[in-house]
């Protein structure tokens, strides 16, 4: 014991001695030190309930902005479209102004400036829309049903799915076939070039299988004034007269029919025609009695008419 203190002490002549502590050896020794090397440096984080609360208000504000920006969007399109609505109201100048989904039934917009607006989805129905300037505007969906647009300018407008019906288009300036793809049934004062003779046509048969035949007879002849040569057309104007009962004008469009199913070589339904419009033209017996020819000619005329209706009642495909 006595040599492994002397070991652990100092020499110094003069001075007492004392033991020494033993060196602690660097690092921790080999073993922690090759640990430490292996394993990397020790990071240390702090527990995120022991973060500054500026911290965690940072990091949850940037975890909720994907969610806020939408939102913020939103609000900001609403109160823009609001401002659009009030200049419109106001002053009926809002051109290229952005009014979605706007309501604005029954809005005296008489001569206003609506050049180039967005108006998807609004409701416009009733609305007086009198000379009001509506190039390139985009009414896709838009309702205008009943509305008065007498005068309006709507060139270069886009009319897709728009709903016309009812509406007055008198002295209306429009592109040539720019209905098309808008709903436009018993909409007044459409000029004759606002719609294709397939357009008319097709209404024409509407007209007769929803039993209204005067309608029908109104638009086959505005069918016919597109396309004279349209033998489809005068067959199915003569099915709506007769209809009516005006078998001689009837009997007149199943003859000029004839005419040009001949010329494009369909002997067949020509010769169908000409004997329509010759029993139409014999007239009915008289008296009460008779050897049954009266009877025999109406049951030949409606035999006739049920194998001609099909083919006039047919609806012809659009070009867009």
């Amino acid at each position: 014991m006595a040599a492994a203190a002397s070991e652990r002490s100092i020499a110094c002549p003069g001075a007492p001695s004392w033991p020494m502590a033993p060196q602690r050896q660097r690092h921790g020794g080999p073993q922690l030190f090759m640990r430490r090397v292996t394993a990397g440096p020790r990071l240390w984080r702090q527990p995120s309930w022991r973060q500054p609360s500026w911290r965690r208000t940072a990091t949850l504000l940037l975890a909720l902005a994907p969610l806020a920006l939408p939102l913020v969007a939103a609000s900001q399109a609403r109160a823009a479209s609001t401002e659009a609505l009030m200049a419109l109201l106001e002053r009926r100048a809002c051109p290229g102004c952005r009014l979605q989904d706007a309501d604005l039934v029954q809005a005296d917009l008489r001569d206003a400036d609506l050049r180039k607006a967005k108006l998807q989805r609004a409701n416009l129905s009733g609305a007086r829309l009198d000379g009001a300037r509506l190039e390139g505007a985009d009414l896709s969906f838009t309702s205008l049903q009943g509305a008065s647009l007498r005068g309006a300018d709507l060139r270069g407008a886009r009319l897709e799915g728009t709903d016309l019906r009812q509406s007055d288009l008198s002295g209306a300036m429009l592109d040539a076939g720019a209905l098309s793809r808008a709903h436009w049934q018993a909409a007044r004062g459409i000029q004759p070039g606002g719609l294709s003779h397939a357009q008319l046509h097709n209404a024409g048969v509407e007209a007769s299988q929803a039993g209204n035949p005067p309608e029908a007879e109104r638009l086959f002849g505005e069918a016919i004034a597109q396309k004279p040569d349209a033998a489809l057309s005068w067959l199915a104007r003569g099915i709506a007269r007769n209809d009516q009962g005006k078998t001689a004008l009837a009997a007149a469009d199943f003859r000029y029919s004839a005419t040009l199913y001949a010329q494009q070589g369909e002997e067949v339904t020509a010769k169908k025609l000409t004997e329509a419009a010759t029993l139409l033209e014999k007239p009915a017996p008289k008296g009460p009695g008779g050897n049954g020819q009266g009877s025999r000619l109406l049951a030949g005329a409606a035999g006739l008419f049920q194998a001609l209706a099909p083919l006039a009642m047919k609806f012809l495909p659009m070009a867009f």
